[in-house]
């Protein structure tokens, strides 16, 4: 006897067709940044979405509250283009904080002004951040990003460890023939200052849509570098939903006496889609059930036009209740979004 899958979403948290829930809110806040990386943007930036069109700092709040309360979320991720550009992003996050059962909160930032935010961000309620940082060499960095900010980075992760918003991540994508010697480097960096590293494979994101698999350094690539110099061993915590399969580094030791630890995001060559348990929410107010989805569900007008927190409630589930098996790079008729990263959100 066949099982019918349901043609609704039961009417509880953000359930899909293939029996994952989604916990974890990724928010973007904005889609510019103050970087040009080349894997992400041309160099004189993107047209930016007009101010009108992205949800006011009460907004977000109110959607968020609709996650938490209505529908289970209990880990929100605030992300851009580049975060802290957002003005009242201090505000929301102590408003998030201030909800009932508030959730975890964290934020991926590129780092640049985290020094002067970091504290003020942490007094919020803030919980922990993730630093892009993909060289350290200051000229390598430029060269990448098109911006002289590598010192700011590298503050910014200082300030983020001394505010107690720890484990201090740092996020890192090598790039065949640009960085792709740097994953030892880029470790011993992040073990001498008690940082968590995570390699990134690059993803089909970019503005240009450039991107090519082949020209990509994989995760297995990373690993065989980083072995040749440190000793890996397995994790004993449960990896469960999370994107990043990690290893802690033999010998050495994080903030606080924590095992210190790497990890790799391979997205691409070892897709994690069958426990993906993440819902997006775009600046604009668009939810994404996948990174990779050619599908939106416009929260924005409903909420502007006086939708109650139920009814937003159920255009979310519906949204995700139509969530695709796996993101399908590996198909030939995979299309890459028509957003890229920097409008998506991480």
């Amino acid at each position: 006897m066949t099982h019918q899958v349901p043609l609704e979403p039961p009417g509880a948290g953000l359930a899909d067709r293939h029996g994952r829930v989604a916990t974890d809110l990724r928010v973007s806040l904005t889609d510019r940044c103050n970087l040009r990386c080349t894997y992400c943007m041309p160099a004189e930036g993107l047209d930016w979405l007009p101010s009108p069109t992205l949800l006011t700092d009460a907004e977000v709040v109110r959607l968020i509250d609709v996650a938490v309360h209505r529908l289970g979320v209990t880990d929100v991720r605030f992300t851009g283009g580049e975060p802290l550009l957002r003005r009242g992003l201090t505000e929301i996050v102590r408003a998030v904080a201030a909800l009932p059962g508030r959730p975890r909160m964290m934020l991926t930032t590129n780092g640049i002004g985290l020094s002067r935010l970091a504290a003020a961000l942490a007094e919020a309620g803030l919980d922990r951040v993730n630093v892009s940082l993909d060289t350290t060499d200051s000229a390598r960095f430029e060269a990448l990003t098109r911006r002289d900010r590598h010192g700011d980075v590298v503050a910014g992760l200082g300030a983020a460890a001394e505010a107690g918003l720890v484990p201090v991540k740092m996020n890192a994508v090598l790039l065949r023939g640009v960085n792709d010697d740097e994953a030892v480097p880029l470790l011993r960096f992040a073990l001498e200052r008690g940082y968590e590293l995570r390699f990134i494979e690059q993803m089909p994101l970019d503005a240009g849509h450039t991107w090519r698999r082949e020209e990509m350094v994989t995760g297995a690539e990373i690993l065989a570098q980083l072995r040749g110099a440190f000793t890996l061993l397995p994790d004993p915590d449960a990896r469960g939903g999370a994107p990043a399969e990690t290893w802690v580094v033999d010998g050495h030791a994080g903030i606080g006496g924590r095992p210190a630890k790497v990890g790799v995001i391979a997205s691409v060559s070892s897709p994690f889609c069958g426990a993906c348990d993440r819902t997006r929410l775009t600046a604009d107010g668009a939810v994404r059930s996948c990174l990779f989805s050619q599908d939106e569900t416009d929260l924005r007008a409903a909420l502007r036009a006086g939708a109650g927190d139920e009814e937003l409630a159920d255009l979310w589930r519906k949204a995700m209740w139509a969530k695709p098996a796996g993101h399908g790079i590996d198909d030939p008729r995979f299309l890459q979004p028509a957003r890229p990263m920097s409008a998506i959100g991480g």
